[in-house]
Parts: C-alpha cells; sequence; structure tokens
C-alpha cells in the first residue's frame, strides 16, 4: 500500500508486495498515474535510497483540473456502466439479432472463438465492428488482423472507418516491400488482408513470428479441408486458418456458407476456432442435434425482423431476358468460336500450352459482354502480336501464370483485369508465318465487329433500351443499376444512354475507393441511371435503387450474388426487380439460361428465393465457371453441359439443399422481448452526449484549442492545441487512434444526429481528438486528484461530487 519513488520509475509506485531475494528486494506493484505493472529486482543498495512520498489533500489544485481530471477517470470506467457502449458511440443502428449475436453470446465468452454464420445481408460486418469497437473500449486488444478476400478489402475498410472511426491499414506486397527487413506485421496495430495474399509461402512465416489479440475472417468457409478416408486434404487456406489460430488469442470467423451438405468438412472448420472440441463427427452431430453448441450462431433471413417486427427482406423478383442474335452477329459468333477452338486445340495438342488454352477464352467472354467490348479486345491483341512481328526474328511464346477460377474470384477488380489483357496477348503462333495467318483472322474479326457496332446491330442493346423505357413507365424516374463485367462494354454504355436522354454516371475498378464513394452519392442525389463493373459490389451501397439489369452475367456465381446483394439487403424499402439479359443461341448462353430456370424451379420447391444468395452452394459437385468456359471453348458437347445443371428437383434433393444451406445450424428462435430490454437498459444508462459534448467544452478552451457554435447547431474546430497535436502523433496513439485532422468543420457528440448526417464527424471515445484530450487530462491533471478542490459547479449543476481515495471519503 506505500506509494514509493525512484529512479527506476518514471511515476510514482504503489507496492502491492514485496520480499527480500538474497541481495535483492523484489518489489511487485503499479505505476499510479498509467497503472503499469511493475515486478522487479533490485539491488539492497538501490532499495535503501528509494522515499516514501507522502500524498497530502491539501485541497490547493485548480477546481477546474479536479473537475476535468475526474471526469476523465469517470470516463475510462464508460464500459463499466454503459452495456451498450459501443453501439452509442457508432454510426450504426443495430438490429434485434445483432445486439443478441454480441452481447448475448459473444462478449459472454471468457475467450473469443466463435463462427457467426447469419444468412447473406445480415450485417456481420456490423457485428465485427461492434465487437472490435467493444473490446477496444473496454482495454482488452490492441492488435487486431481482419482477414478477407482480396476484393472485399475496400468495403471492409469503409464499413469500418465510417461507422466505427476504425482506421485499418492494408497489408500488401507494396506494404511488404516498403520495411524490407522487417516483420511488416507488426508495424501496424490494425490490419486488413488479403486471404489469398496471406497464405502464400513467403508470406506466412513472417505471420507465424507475430501475435493478435483478435483476428477476424469473413468468407471463413473458404479455409476448407477435406477428408478422403483417413486421408486429410488441408488447402493453403486451411494452413492460413490454423496459423491464425495459434497467433491469436481470440478468432472471429464469419461466413453465410457455414456446412455446405459435408460434416466432416464442418467439423475440420470448427477445429481451426477450437482445436479437438469437437473430436469426433458424431459429437457435433449431437451437439448441433440438442442445439447446445458454444462455437457458433446461425440465423436464416426468414427469421430476421426489426424491432417493431416486420420482417428485414421484402421480395426479390428476378426475370430472364432471353434474345436471340442477329444474323451478322451470329456469323461474327461463329468465327469468333471457331478462332478460339482452333487456336485452343492447337494449345491442348502443344506441350505445357494449357496456359494459353485457357487464356483465349476471355475472348468468348467479352463477346458475351458486348460486341464493342470483343472489338477493343481483338485490338489489343492485334497490335500486340504485330508489335511481336516486327521486334522478333523468332517467335518464342512467353510462359504467364494463369491463375484458376478461386484465384480470380478474390482479386480486386483491378487486378483481374491486368490478368485479363495479359491474357488478351497470349499466341500459340511459333513461326512468323503462323503469326501472320493469326492477324489476318483478327483483322477479319475485327472487321465484322466494326460493322455491327456501326450499324447498331447488336440486338442486346435494343433489348437494353427497351427494358430501360418499360422499367420507366412502370416506376417513373426510378433509379437503375447497369451491372457488367467488361470496362469497354462499361464506357460504350455510358455514351449510349447519354444519346437516349438519361443522366448517367459510372463506378469501376479503376477508380479509388474515394472516387467511387462519391459516384455513390452522384447516383444517389444527381443521377438516374448507374453503369457499374464488380467494383459497385465492393465497399458501395445501393439500397435507395431496386431495379437492376445485368447487361451480361458473370461466370461466377459469387460476383452475381454480390451485384444483388448492393440492392437486396438490410435498408432496402421496396420489393427489388433483377433483369439478366442472355443470349439464347450461344453455348454459353444456353447454360445460363437453363441454370436460372433451375434455379427458378429450387426457388419454388424450397419457398425461398435464398437460393439467389447461394447459387454455388446449391449446385453442390459442380463447378459453374468450369461448365461455361468448357461451353464457351466448345471443350466437351454442350447437351452434356447442360445435362448436368438439369437436376431433379425432387424432395431428396430440397432436403439436401436445405442441409447444404445449413438450416440443421439453424436458431429458429430469437427472443426480441430479451432483446428489447437490453437495448431499452442501455438507452436507459448510456453515456450522455451532453456530458461529453461539456467535458469536451471546459478542456478544450482550456487548452486554448478554438472552436465555434454554427448556426445549424454544430461545433466547427478550427484550431487544435500544439499538446493535443504532440499525443496525436506518437506512434503508439496513431497506431490505435489512427491520424488527427488539423481541424473538424463539423462535429457532433451526439450519435443519433450524426446517424442522420453523414457529413459531420461524432466526436466520442476511441476519436483521436477526444482521446488525445483525456490523455493529456490524465498526464497532466491526474495528481490534482489526490491535491483537489471539491466544489459545487452551479453552471454545470454538478453538486454531490464525492472524491475516493485511499479509501477515505471526504466531500464538498
Amino acid at each position: 500500500g506505500t506509494i514509493i519513488k525512484a529512479n527506476n520509475w518514471k511515476e510514482p509506485l504503489e507496492v502491492k508486495q514485496i520480499e527480500k531475494m538474497g541481495d535483492y528486494i523484489r518489489i511487485i506493484g503499479s505505476t499510479i498515474e498509467s497503472r503499469v505493472h511493475v515486478d522487479q529486482l533490485i539491488p539492497l543498495e538501490e532499495y535503501n535510497n528509494l522515499t516514501i512520498e507522502k500524498l497530502e489533500s491539501n485541497f490547493n489544485s485548480p477546481p477546474i483540473n479536479v473537475f476535468l481530471a475526474f471526469e476523465a477517470k469517470r470516463f475510462r470506467y464508460a464500459s463499466l456502466y454503459d452495456p451498450l457502449l459501443a453501439v452509442n458511440i457508432s454510426k450504426v443502428d443495430p438490429l434485434p439479432h445483432q445486439i443478441e449475436a454480441v452481447y448475448g453470446y459473444i462478449l459472454k465468452l471468457p475467450r473469443i472463438r466463435f463462427l457467426i454464420a447469419d444468412d447473406p445481408g445480415a450485417g456481420k460486418t456490423i457485428m465485427a465492428g461492434l465487437i472490435i469497437k467493444e473490446l477496444k473500449l473496454r482495454n482488452l486488444i490492441k492488435r487486431v488482423l481482419i482477414i478477407v478476400p482480396g476484393h472485399l478489402k475496400d468495403q471492409w475498410r469503409r464499413e469500418l472507418k465510417d461507422r466505427f472511426k476504425e482506421s485499418f491499414v492494408v497489408m500488401d506486397r507494396a506494404f511488404i516491400n516498403a520495411h524490407y527487413g522487417e516483420n511488416a506485421w507488426e508495424k501496424e496495430h490494425q490490419i486488413i488482408t488479403s486471404m489469398d495474399f496471406a497464405k502464400r509461402d513467403d508470406i506466412i512465416p513472417s505471420i507465424i513470428s507475430t501475435y493478435f489479440d483478435l483476428v477476424v475472417v469473413d468468407e471463413a468457409h473458404k479455409m476448407s479441408a477435406y477428408k478422403y478416408g483417413e486421408q486429410t486434404h488441408k488447402t493453403g487456406r486451411y494452413k492460413l486458418g490454423e496459423t491464425v489460430s495459434k497467433i491469436s488469442e481470440n478468432l472471429l470467423f464469419l461466413t453465410a456458407t457455414p456446412h455446405r451438405g459435408d460434416p466432416e468438412n464442418f467439423r475440420l472448420f470448427l477445429d481451426l476456432l477450437e482445436p479437438g472440441f469437437f473430436a469426433t463427427r458424431k459429437m457435433l452431430e449431437d451437439s448441433i442435434k440438442n442445439k447446445d453448441n458454444p462455437l457458433f450462431i446461425r440465423r436464416i433471413k426468414e427469421d430476421l425482423k426489426d424491432f417493431e417486427g416486420k420482417p428485414l427482406f421484402l421480395p426479390r423478383n428476378i426475370k430472364t431476358l432471353s434474345f436471340r442474335l442477329s444474323n451478322n452477329e451470329k456469323i461474327l459468333y461463329n468465327d469468333v468460336s471457331k478462332y478460339v477452338k482452333v487456336q485452343y486445340n492447337r494449345a491442348l495438342a502443344r506441350d505445357g500450352r494449357r496456359y494459353i488454352a485457357f487464356a483465349l477464352v476471355i475472348l468468348q467472354r467479352r463477346l458475351a459482354s458486348s460486341t464493342y467490348a470483343l472489338l477493343k479486345s481483338l485490338e489489343r491483341r492485334k497490335d500486340k502480336l504485330e508489335t511481336i512481328m516486327k521486334k522478333a526474328e523468332s517467335i518464342s511464346v512467353t510462359k504467364i501464370k494463369i491463375f484458376d477460377f478461386d484465384d480470380i474470384e478474390d482479386m480486386s477488380e483491378e487486378e483481374r483485369w491486368k490478368e485479363e489483357e495479359m491474357w488478351e496477348t497470349l499466341s500459340v503462333a511459333e513461326n512468323k508465318e503462323e503469326l501472320k495467318r493469326e492477324i489476318q483472322t483478327l483483322e477479319n474479326l475485327i472487321e465484322q465487329a466494326i460493322e455491327i457496332v456501326r450499324a447498331e446491330e447488336e440486338i442486346k442493346l435494343t433489348e437494353l433500351k427497351k427494358t430501360l423505357q418499360k422499367l420507366n413507365n412502370e416506376f417513373k424516374n426510378e433509379k437503375i443499376i447497369i451491372f457488367t463485367e467488361a470496362r469497354d462494354t462499361l464506357e460504350y454504355l455510358e455514351k449510349k444512354m447519354n444519346v437516349w436522354g438519361y443522366s448517367v454516371n459510372t463506378i469501376h475498378g479503376g477508380m479509388r475507393l474515394e472516387s467511387r464513394i462519391e459516384a455513390e452519392s452522384i447516383f444517389k442525389n444527381e443521377t438516374q441511371v448507374l453503369v457499374a463493373t464488380e467494383a459497385a459490389g465492393e465497399g458501395i451501397n445501393l439500397q435507395f435503387c431496386h431495379l437492376m439489369i445485368n447487361y451480361d452475367i458473370p461466370w461466377n456465381p459469387n460476383r452475381l450474388e454480390q451485384r444483388m446483394g448492393r440492392i437486396h439487403r438490410y435498408g432496402q424499402n421496396k420489393e427489388v426487380f433483377i433483369f439478366n439479359l442472355v443470349a439464347a443461341d450461344t453455348r454459353e448462353g444456353r447454360v445460363l439460361n437453363r441454370l436460372f430456370e433451375k434455379l427458378q424451379e429450387i426457388k419454388s420447391a424450397l419457398g425461398s428465393d435464398k437460393v439467389f444468395d447461394v447459387i454455388n452452394e446449391i449446385l453442390y459437385g459442380k463447378n459453374l465457371s468450369q461448365l461455361l468456359f468448357e461451353a464457351a471453348a466448345s471443350a466437351r458437347d454442350i447437351e452434356q453441359i447442360i445435362k448436368e445443371i438439369d437436376i431433379k428437383v425432387d424432395e431428396e434433393y430440397i432436403s439436401k439443399v436445405k442441409e447444404s444451406l445449413g438450416e440443421s445450424l439453424a436458431t429458429r428462435f430469437i427472443d426480441y422481448t430479451r432483446i428489447k430490454e437490453m437495448a431499452d437498459k442501455a438507452r436507459e444508462f448510456k453515456l450522455i452526449p451532453e456530458y461529453t459534448e461539456a467535458f469536451f467544452k471546459k478542456a478544450f478552451l482550456l487548452l486554448e484549442g478554438k472552436y465555434r457554435e454554427r448556426k445549424d447547431g454544430f461545433l466547427a474546430v478550427e484550431r487544435i492545441p500544439y499538446d493535443l497535436k504532440i499525443i496525436a502523433e506518437e506512434d503508439p496513439f496513431r497506431r490505435k487512434y489512427g491520424k488527427m485532422l488539423n481541424r473538424y468543420p463539423k462535429i457532433t457528440f451526439d450519435k443519433d444526429i450524426a446517424f442522420k448526417n453523414p457529413d459531420a464527424e461524432l466526436i466520442s471515445f476511441d476519436h483521436p481528438l477526444f482521446e488525445s484530450l483525456l490523455e493529456y487530462i490524465g498526464r497532466n491533471f491526474g495528481s490534482d486528484l489526490r491535491t483537489g478542490t471539491i466544489f459545487v459547479d452551479p453552471s454545470n449543476k454538478l453538486n454531490g461530487y464525492i472524491l475516493f481515495y485511499e479509501g477515505e471519503i471526504r466531500d464538498g
């Protein structure tokens, strides 16, 4: 209990335990101000030089210092009396099932090892954000790693920044290279990285040698392992899961498709959370059957409601608009197909050229998007081959890595485009004569494509125009989003629709996240039509739009799900209508048409449109991307391919679909009454924003900061005190709270006001401006609590303050 001082410590130390150990004295205690734990051996001669600090409450400190120090101390313990503190200081309005998962299940665990497996659109990112925020406010975590598919990095960064004021650094090859000779994973406290980047052989060792307080994995089902007899096959992603399980105290998995109809795969998946917890499949099956498991929670969309008992998800209507190509388009399609098939077969016939065969099909995908996109690809290919002709004495084929479909799926759109541009220029030609013939073929194809574009003969474009007119008649001036895979198609459609008289803007993967967010705002407030590539499915929120046209269909079903998920999600208050344009007389078009027919059939039998959220999962045993690839390349008979997806939808199949969708895992009962009571209690005990605002104003002015009251009721911070800037620039502070700006033109302390005004800065806990203020008060005024005047401040009606010190109570 004694307070001692010595040069060994920067501040006085309160002794908890002391014992003699030979010529040394062992002292265990904690520092008075920072509460840092100390366990130290000091020589006897140093021990004799220790001084005992006499703490006398002489009540001579300035009253304002005592008040601010006392309030700062009180704020540090806010989570003890505000049960939903993270909710009350973040720009979120959580739903009942989100509060139940975060506060009813996860935060009650002594150590978080948990899987949230709710249906798509349930807001798993918000739940993860609340968990991160709450654990930080309780000082339980500092270092956080978030692992996501590559194309979702921007979406996570935006959600965490906009909603929770949490800044995360993207860890990629450029960041690693910028910190050569160091372990880059140690440089930052809050990191987002791509699953496929982190799993690389040259990256894993640096992850193994670090440690995180919390790791969050989105789309965690991708970390899969499979058992064949006695053999277990672990994918690279699964091995990454094993690594992060070892180097983290807390581990949170998120996925909408946890089960996938394979109980052993699911058991191995849960083994990453708590190795050996379910040692056998029977233990897991019994746990699921008895609804008794501590490792996961799953709620299905049909059961999710808001606080008023209304369903969260309105119906979704999906219609396939089939059309047939014009004569000239059909001739071009057949000629491109012949060219691709000839080159494809030649590539396969020549040893080691399978990667070129794969790459050639990109032309077929471009044609499926638009004749204009094909034209641009053909022109780029021709230019490249002509350059090779001019420069090379002999033709040599450069081998490049062609990624498989899973790798491509997890790339950002810009990365995929770069890969595809390389594919466009690969050739199987081995001499100048072969190259010359190929260039001539390309010239013929280019002439055909130019003629179709010039004559505006493309049937799909006509179908788009008709569909837009129909939607305008049925939904007067409603906003419409048009998706395409190809940037060339996007630019082509933008020009066409401007001519047709529509107000249009675009979003594509070549834009930075900030530019995409700006484009989202322009679409919301100014234009009627947004033409977008897959980048609009990454980090962009479009619930204010309920009409979508898929101008082309991505071969990867996950991307189709992501497109639909941009508008069919919580916050959408209208029925969603989605139209798919498909050429019925192309090989890949026939496959897609049959797929959509089959999905509608499964939807009717299942009684749910959930099939469109998890297309891959209900086509178990089938790889749709591969089937479309084979159809486009004429690698297999088209009738055989269509037969593969012509599933018999009977009771046995529907039962299997339900199992694949994880319905047996679902918690069907949600206690809305209990959750409402929890939310009401949180509102009753929450930290009043007027208190934090009053504290901020007093402290800010005392430190000679400058703010002004705006006419709209907000504050504008015009000058930040130098002392706060110094604290904000300290490396540990910056890592924890992010960068502090030089000024804040529009701030509020009220979460509800900030929620309705997205351009307003919410100032509260974990904000660098507020935290630097608390830190300064703690460092400089903390000692005033021991020698301060206890006072009544009539202006704030703060009567009844009591100071607790050394077990002694003195009131004013």
